[in-house]
């Protein structure tokens, strides 16, 4: 009886995994019989012109790279000492609990309320203005549960005895944690930073109430600029176009350099990932 049973899950999980996977294959399918056409280097390398109904998406472009680069700049450092603190330092105490339970609720905040929230705080509050440093800090925000879930359990991850073994040698906590912990931990969570990354890339409501703008003659120069963005552009393109139709190949043009862009980073990430665990 267990045997079969053992044969029903994996092939219930194995129909789960093709199924995904299908799933994927058929959107990418779709997405690259659509947008194949518009690509060049023209549309790589041009800013939109004629009312976005011609041109390429190099402003657009730019400006996700500097709003991934931005955000990625402030929830790294926070995501990866607020993990470290829950791993190394919290006691099991009701405050922690609190706090722990807080950061996993935002997880599951819908991403138009952190919208809301850095239109009220950074724009408003801060006076920020709209700005591509509202956008990027909203979109920190957006992001820092994913990035402080998974250094935490990056951290939990390393062994007991590696910390043990540190200690006996005389070196302190910090020194145990900056030399043992922290690069034993990182692999994993360079893969944090990589799911934080997808998140944040393709975001739209966010960055409509804090920083993204309709058109920018120009790529931000400014963490004070408003920027264009690709997930916004593709919105603006298929909502408020002037000849929506027209413009369809450059649509499915952006989306598709969009999730290219995404894969990159990621695979850079992974590529990363493997180094450091191979070097471990």
């Amino acid at each position: 009886m267990r045997k079969f049973s053992d044969k029903i899950a994996t092939l219930v999980f194995w129909g789960t995994a093709l199924s995904l996977g299908a799933l994927l294959a058929g959107v990418l399918a779709f997405v690259v019989n659509r947008g194949w056409a518009a690509l060049s280097w023209e549309f790589i390398s041009e800013p939109p012109r004629d009312g976005m109904t011609a041109g390429g998406i190099w402003t657009p472009l730019v400006g996700t790279l500097e709003l991934i680069a931005v955000s990625m700049v402030a929830t790294v450092p926070v995501g990866v000492g607020t993990g470290l603190y829950f791993s190394e330092y919290a006691t099991d105490s009701f405050f922690t609990h609190v706090l722990r339970q807080s950061i996993r609720a935002l997880a599951g905040v819908p991403s138009v309320v952190f919208g809301l929230f850095g239109l009220s705080l950074f724009v408003i509050f801060l006076g920020f203005g709209s700005s591509m440093l509202s956008a990027s800090l909203t979109l920190a925000c957006l992001s820092l549960p994913l990035m402080v879930t998974a250094s935490e359990q990056a951290f939990r991850a390393v062994p007991q005895d590696y910390r043990d073994a540190s200690y006996a040698l005389g070196a302190t906590k910090w020194q145990t944690i900056r030399k043992v912990v922290l690069p034993s931990a990182a692999s994993t969570i360079i893969t944090g930073v990589i799911l934080s990354i997808g998140r944040v890339a393709g975001e739209t409501a966010p960055i409509i109430f804090t920083g993204a703008a309709f058109y920018t003659p120009g790529v931000a120069q400014s963490l004070f600029d408003e920027v264009m963005a690709l997930p916004y552009h593709v919105y603006v393109l298929a909502t408020a176009g002037t000849n929506i139709e027209a413009t369809r190949p450059l649509q499915y043009g952006a989306i598709l350099v969009l999730v290219g862009l995404v894969l990159g980073i990621s695979s850079v990430g992974v590529w990363m990932r493997t180094r450091l665990t191979r070097g471990q």
